[in-house]
């Protein structure tokens, strides 16, 4: 069945109404948000509309081209509880459009990866949980438009029409597992990894064979792609309309001291060959030859060889746990996670929290060599698979 049909809500263009609604809100233990936004043509993400619900069935669709989003600072800052479905792009935009994000957040997205759902969309949760389907909408919509049509509203209300329940019967579940708190502290880190700020001095380690470059092409590639960074951040333009990612790899690869010498690296098209423009990737050509030479991360592959058949395996083993366990594998580490723990990284994130109470100190006794994996043909109710023997398991 659908129910989208009956959904009411409430389109706000006014401030002074926005401010009477955040006011309500702030009366309240929760509320529902979603955002819709473009950055296709923009460094930074324009937001298009807010979709706020609470208390019983109210639903509001805040224009963000029409209405002054500051009351949204004191709601993020209080102990309302904010409910998102998969919260992530929604935080960048509200730092960037509010400065701000909620204090207190639940993601439906990360408390169904605990409890058998690996990582749902908003509808199937709706549909398996409430036994309702959405209605599709265009994905493809333009939101910055105005008047949006009332299919557009009434899909963008769709988003936090059932959010609320939706967590009730999550957090019910989550009881039952014992699990509330590690949804918590799940939370918590998506909360504080969307208000990680920009690193324009990162930006060069986004690029595809920047790791291959040798040491000075290292430090040109940096620098370059810092002053890109920058400039796209001043002009609110893709960094790609800036300069291409092909042009700084050739950038990096010839080296230029002159414009000429800069026309003939690849990728570097008229816009840059010349004028102010060449004159500053120059300058950040020489900064980037005169300083020292970056050192390329740790992680990923980026892994003693002899441990990395290790990874392999326990990746393997893990999965499994995960499996079992109802757990969403990404959730519970990735790849990078197992190397961070194996290289002996203090902050590893397997090293402590809910990851090491799940996984128990397992993989510690793996590392230590105190346990081994071996693979255990089916038997009975029980499916073949890796299992984790200790030493004194082992005769």
């Amino acid at each position: 069945m659908s129910d989208s049909d009956d959904i009411e809500f409430t389109w706000v263009d006014s401030t002074s109404v926005f401010a009477d609604i955040v006011k309500e809100l702030l009366a309240c233990d929760r509320y529902a948000i979603d955002t819709e936004f473009h950055r296709e043509r923009t460094y930074f993400p324009a937001l298009a509309l807010v979709q706020l619900g609470w208390g019983e069935g109210n639903i509001a669709l805040v224009d963000p081209l029409a209405v002054d989003l500051a009351p949204l600072k004191e709601l993020f800052e209080s102990d309302v509880k904010a409910v998102f479905h998969a919260a992530q792009q929604d935080l960048d935009v509200l730092t960037h459009a509010v400065g701000s994000i909620p204090r207190q957040l639940f993601d439906t997205q990360v408390a169904g990866g605990f409890v058998g759902y690996g990582t749902p969309s908003l509808a199937s949760l709706v549909n398996s949980e409430l036994k309702i389907s959405l209605a599709k909408g265009d994905r493809l919509t333009d939101w910055l438009r105005r008047p949006l049509t009332d299919a557009q509203k009434r899909y963008a209300a769709i988003d936090v029409a059932y959010l609320i329940e939706i967590q009730d019967r999550l957090l019910v579940k989550l009881a039952e597992t014992g699990r509330t708190e590690w949804v918590t502290a799940a939370c918590e880190e998506l909360r504080k990894k969307g208000q990680t700020p920009v690193r324009p001095e990162d930006a060069w380690l986004r690029l595809k064979d920047a790791r291959g470059l040798n040491g000075k092409g290292r430090g040109v590639a940096r620098a370059v792609s810092q002053w890109r960074e920058r400039r796209a951040m001043e002009l609110d333009v893709p960094v790609r309309q800036v300069l291409p990612d092909l042009a700084i790899l050739g950038i990096a690869q010839r080296q230029p001291k002159n414009e000429t010498e800069l026309s003939q690296a690849r990728g570097v098209d008229g816009r840059a060959q010349r004028g102010s423009t060449a004159s500053e990737i120059l300058a950040a050509v020489a900064e980037g030859l005169a300083g020292p030479v970056p050192e390329v991360p740790s992680g990923g592959d980026d892994i003693e060889r002899d441990l990395r058949p290790a990874v392999t395996l326990i990746s393997a083993w893990v999965s499994q746990v995960a499996n079992s366990e109802g757990v969403d594998t990404a959730m519970l580490a990735t790849r990078a996670d197992l190397v961070a723990l194996l290289s002996g990284d203090p902050t590893a994130r397997l090293a402590s929290g809910w990851r090491a109470e799940l996984l128990g100190d397992d993989i510690q006794a793996l590392v230590s060599g105190n346990a081994s994996l071996t693979f255990v043909p089916s038997e009975h109710s029980r499916p073949a698979g890796l299992r984790l023997l200790r030493s004194d398991q082992i005769q």
